[in-house]
């Protein structure tokens, strides 16, 4: 029995920690005996692995460098004495290595993989240099797409070690629950005519929602009857809602924050839009593409890895609104070629990014560090 201990910093609903879940519920337990530690804080996550009667600890990280969280870090390690310790973003990654690295010379020492999740442009040079400073410390780093991977090869992580694991997709039901849409419509007061295109994410400078808001007012030029829906919440929110007031679309497009029931909301789109200027692999294009939307997205590689560019939805380059505003109108006012590529990208997330395809490619890495 592999015993393999996931560390990430909380259990909140975002796309990093819906993977872990996924791959912590779906490894078989024949092989695998799984367990889950929480830096910082649980969440909506944690009550789905215990469900699955997966045990999570959650270490009440405080600080950016907490001592207390460290050291209970090096004691849960002490006592689950994992095979693999597999981190997942930043603060895990960072505090995982260290732990393993101050462990005592009689204490088992698990191999260390590292998962990281974008191309974190965001990362500042002491940043790196604490990446740099653990690579001795890790067994593998494996990125979510090739875009992520040759990211960090360009920061100094050799090819040895690198390897790439895509993010896994359920197929979801693409039924329309008539009763949430009229409930969306009346909460909102969207007109009942009214065609959505829909943005689901973090409100971030890196998302580039600006350039979806004047893409919007070029779209109701063609078409009055659009509106945009904001789903998602972050530190750009009051900036946007701003900029929405003085591109004057105020009335075409609704911020509705952070939602639970964005599972449900997806069958009422009828296109996607993600500029992102970068990305890991975005589990909300994924989503989309599952759902069978078409999906209008930034041309960066990892999106690339996804959307293929007049088969499955449009790519465009970063900061292009025109061009955002011309793929939307032409799927809006092409039934037939929304049909068609809305049931290609579905059938490429069956096909290349299913759940079954990321939990073997995690297990085989499993058996190859112990190897």
């Amino acid at each position: 029995m592999i015993k393999v201990s996931l560390l990430i910093p909380t259990l909140d609903q975002s796309g990093a920690e819906k993977q872990l879940t996924l791959l912590a519920t779906s490894l078989p337990r024949d092989e695998f005996d799984v367990q889950v530690i929480a830096l910082t804080r649980g969440g909506p996550y944690a009550e789905v692995l215990q469900q699955h009667d997966i045990p999570v600890t959650i270490l009440k990280k405080r600080f950016k460098f907490d001592p207390l969280a460290y050291r209970a870090l090096k004691k849960t390690l002490q006592q689950q004495q994992p095979d693999i310790l597999h981190t997942w973003l930043f603060a895990a990654n960072s505090y995982g290595r260290m732990a393993v690295k101050r462990l005592s010379s009689s204490q088992k020492t698990p191999r260390v993989i590292v998962s990281e999740r974008c191309v974190d442009s965001w990362k500042s040079n002491w940043q790196h240099n604490v990446d740099r400073r653990l690579l001795p410390q890790t067994s593998l780093l494996v990125g979510n797409s090739q875009g992520v991977v040759d990211f960090y090869r360009e920061k100094g992580v050799p090819d040895s070690i690198l390897r790439v694991v895509p993010n896994g997709i359920v197929l979801p039901d693409t039924t329309v629950n008539e009763a949430v849409r009229s409930q969306l419509y009346q909460e909102h007061d969207i007109p009942p005519n009214a065609r959505l295109i829909a943005f689901v994410g973090r409100l971030a400078r890196q998302k580039r929602v600006e350039e979806l808001l004047w893409a919007l007012q070029l779209i109701r030029q063609m078409n009055g009857d659009i509106v945009l829906l904001v789903i998602g919440d972050g530190p750009e929110r009051a900036k946007l809602e701003q900029l929405a007031h003085k591109y004057t679309v105020t009335p075409n497009v609704r911020f509705l924050g952070h939602r639970t029931d964005v599972d449900q909301l997806f069958p009422l789109f009828e296109v996607f839009q993600l500029a992102s200027d970068f990305e890991g692999q975005s589990n909300s294009i994924m989503e989309a593409m599952s759902y069978g939307i078409p999906v209008v997205a930034s041309d960066i590689p990892p999106n690339r890895e996804l959307v293929v560019h007049g088969e499955t939805g449009f790519l465009t380059s970063v900061g292009d609104s025109t061009g955002f505003a011309q793929f939307a109108e032409r799927i809006l006012a092409d039934p037939q070629l929304a049909n068609d590529l809305g049931n290609a990208a579905r059938k490429r997330m069956q096909e290349e990014f299913s759940v079954d395809k990321m939990v073997e490619g995690y297990a085989r890495l499993y058996r190859e560090v112990l190897q």
